[in-house]
């Protein structure tokens, strides 16, 4: 007799969801097949399921009851867990042959899985049954190869041990994590020639680890058997809780009764009802109140009869005549006499008296702490320049699109006093924290480590010039506090991270395809553009990089970090300044001489325009020496024709090699080591639009300054060389420039 043991019912939850009525799909969705639950993120059509990974087809023509597919191929489902995990039936290998040794049966199964599920590590093993075989299973998991293998051998039917797995006639061994396809294959040792007689095949398999129960009649019987049940954990998506959390729209734990987690196999996150709730948290109102106090087994009250149900939990009580918690085996006990009462009745006058006094002091403490704090708020008020600004405001009363002043009061409650938990960002010059306005809107507030108070009229000026710039593409400065230590700066929320952060993360890099990234090119040099020649005060960004555009749920463009940004008056093109930026960013040209002008700005986003086409950072210490620097590689790789060499694989296809290659031709213009050889923004703006639209280049030159750029750079070369054997990774929100690759080379005279 065959000792193969199949799960064919629903999991012990999904049974219980149908006795304890609450739903598991959708409203007019198919919710079982046969004798198998479906329940949501899982459907049958796409209004049904959550992402084309969850779908699956109930076949009402192949058998009766009707059986469940995965997707529209032939791998049956016998079980979906909202634990995150369902059953397929998979095909075994197998490798048999003749007396003479010649193969008479072999096949060799695979399985590929879609996005967000990955075969489970700890509830299935990989084993190979045959007395002459050895099998291999490979496959990918964390994009990259994997192989292991198994060896089974015996001489006689006697080596056999039932129930045993152990390398004689039976071997098993663990699979890793996070495999999203494997291939199975089974080999001989010499044909099953020496065992013949009692075994002429080998098979090999991964299966649930409960479902297969070794014995010696495997040998002959399991060429009978098709498919086998392997566990496959499936999870939403691939980002964090977190992350997933600060998307409203997309995120999938929508009970408000569920919590999210994170699973230990796989990528994505997981949903499950809290405590004292059960049903499906993937649903509106899908988790459900447990009534505890129907199970003896779900609550601890010493008597059931006195356990009340609340919702999401229990109340235990003693019947009367008793006292006690009401909870364990001694939970309820006999009543004092009538005489303990007065002592009872004593100790609550004293503890009454106790409290009087004791909130008699809170009173007081908090209303001096209240005026102390009212003077302190007044003192940072003046210091951080609140009397010019009101002064400003006060010229263009009546505009809807003035900087609104908060006061600290409402900031602290937007962000639960500065909670840690509320951080989204850090670095050396301040900290981002996400907050909730009194009115439900979400910002990102700024707050820095430090400020000059030299630069107080500065700041305040900048403040208030940038307030006005209302463009749909730039992360907008909604307004700030005075009322602080330091000035505090209330900026628009974008829930997306930035595009270093797609850019630079496999998994999430493959979503950007290229249309999406020229979409994002042309919407940023448009916002810059716009900063250059369209607002009232010309400004130059000063530190345009992939870390400073950030992303909305839509992928759309949103320009920040307005920290370092200058403002140019109407009668001049340049200024004086510091330099300030961030390396693998910087303009040659302003580093060597510091005069900051619009054609910095161009230069940086050239390297942004290199990060789109190729995938990889403005700088990369653990490439070699020659790839370090991305300008100079890509420079020479372009010089070589080689441009192929260099692009990101996730957007080189014959459709758009045309775009790739123009935009490419654009980024090199751009990075002309001489400012006056560089197209304005306006020009760079036209290209890309034109390109979108299928225009072709109007500008581009072809000239050769490889030897000013060698030249200009060596400054740049010797200054990331100091850091190489450091870690300038960029760890910037995109709302403030608080990273730690940020270079400030002072000069004469500068401010």
């Amino acid at each position: 007799m065959l000792i193969v043991l199949f799960v064919l019912a629903s999991s012990t939850q999904l049974v219980s969801s149908q006795n304890n009525n609450f739903p598991i799909a959708k409203p007019n969705c198919t919710d079982r097949c046969g004798d198998i639950s479906i329940p949501f993120p899982f459907g049958t059509t796409p209004e049904c399921y959550q992402h084309y990974s969850f779908l699956v087809t109930c076949n009402y023509t192949v058998s009766n009851p009707p059986r469940l597919f995965y997707l529209k191929s032939i791998i049956e489902i016998t079980d979906i867990s909202l634990d995150g995990q369902i059953k397929l039936m998979q095909f075994v290998a197998r490798d048999c042959y003749a007396r003479n040794g010649t193969s008479i049966s072999k096949n060799r199964p695979r399985i590929t899985l879609p996005p967000y599920l990955t075969v489970n590590n700890t509830a299935n093993k990989f084993t190979i049954v045959g007395c002459d075989a050895y099998a291999l299973v490979s496959g990918r998991r964390l994009n990259r190869n994997y192989m292991t293998g198994c060896t089974a051998m015996c001489y006689s039917e006697g080596d056999l041990i039932e129930g045993s797995c152990m390398g004689v006639g039976c071997c098993q061994t663990p699979i890793p994590g996070n495999v999203s396809r494997f291939l199975v294959q089974v080999n001989s040792y010499s044909n099953y020639r020496d065992v013949w007689d009692f075994n002429n095949c080998g098979y090999g398999f991964v299966v649930e680890e409960k479902s297969f129960n070794f014995s010696t009649k495997n040998l002959k019987n399991l060429m009978n058997v098709e498919r086998l049940p392997v566990v496959v954990d499936w999870a939403i998506g691939n980002g964090t809780c977190e992350d997933a959390a600060m998307n409203v729209t997309s995120y999938a734990c929508v009970s408000s009764n569920s919590g999210c987690y994170k699973p230990e196999n796989g990528y994505g996150y997981r949903c499950r009802c809290k405590e004292g709730y059960q049903g499906n948290p993937y649903l509106n109102d899908g988790c459900v109140d447990i009534n505890e106090c129907e199970n003896e087994t779900q609550h601890d009250c010493t008597n059931s009869e006195y356990c009340s149900n609340t919702v999401g939990s229990y109340m235990c009580s003693c019947p009367k005549g008793y006292f006690g918690n009401g909870r364990g085996i001694d939970g309820c006990k006999i009543a004092s006499k009538k005489q303990d009462m007065k002592i009872a009745y004593v100790l609550i006058g004293v503890a009454f008296g106790i409290s009087a006094l004791l909130l008699a002091a809170i009173l007081l403490y908090l209303e001096l702490k209240r005026r102390s704090s009212k003077k302190k708020k007044q003192k940072y008020f003046l210091q951080n320049g609140g009397m010019l600004l009101q002064e400003k405001l006060s010229r263009r009363e009546g505009s809807t699109d003035m900087v609104k002043v908060f006061s600290s009061s409402e900031l602290e409650k937007a962000t639960n006093a500065f909670h840690n938990s509320m951080i989204i960002g850090q670095g050396g010059f301040g900290t981002v924290y996400k907050g909730v306005l009194a009115d439900n809107r979400t910002v990102a507030i700024k707050k820095s480590k430090r400020v000059d108070p030299a630069q107080i009229e500065q700041f305040i000026n900048e403040v208030f010039v940038l307030s006005q710039i209302n463009h749909r593409n730039v992360v907008r400065l909604l307004g700030c506090c005075l009322e602080t230590d330091v000035p505090l700066l209330v900026y628009e929320f974008i829930n997306n991270g930035t595009l270093s952060s797609h850019l630079h993360n496999q998994e999430k890099a493959r979503f950007l395809d290229w249309e999406m990234r020229l979409r994002i090119a042309a919407e940023t040099v448009g916002v810059l553009s716009y900063l250059h020649s369209a607002a009232s005060t010309p400004i130059i960004h000063r530190d345009v990089k992939s870390d400073n555009i950030l992303l909305d749920h839509t992928f759309t463009a949103k320009v920040a970090d307005f920290g370092a940004s200058k403002l140019v008056p109407l009668d001049q093109t340049q200024l004086m300044t510091i330099v300030q930026g961030t390396f693998g960013y910087l303009d040659p040209e302003y580093m060597q001489t510091h005069q900051l002008t619009e054609k910095s700005d161009v230069y940086s986003f050239g390297v942004v325009l290199l990060e789109l086409v190729t995938g990889r950072r403005a700088l990369s210490f653990d490439r070699p020496e020659e790839e370090k620097n991305l300008v100079n590689y890509f420079l020479s790789i372009l010089k070589q024709d080689l441009l192929l060499e260099v692009l990101d694989d996730n957007i080189v296809g014959l459709e758009n090699m045309e775009q790739i290659s123009a935009v490419a031709r654009v980024a090199e213009e751009c990075l002309n080591v001489k400012g006056e050889d560089r197209p304005s923004m306006k020009e760079v703006a036209m290209e890309l639009e034109g390109l979108i639209i299928g225009g072709k280049h109007s500008w581009v030159r072809n000239g050769d300054n490889e030897e000013e750029m060698e030249s200009l750079l060596q400054k740049e070369k010797v200054l990331l060389n100091h850091f190489s054997n450091g870690d300038v990774n960029n760890s910037s929100t995109g709302y403030d420039t608080i990273i730690r690759d940020h270079v400030h080379m002072p000069m004469s005279g500068g401010r």
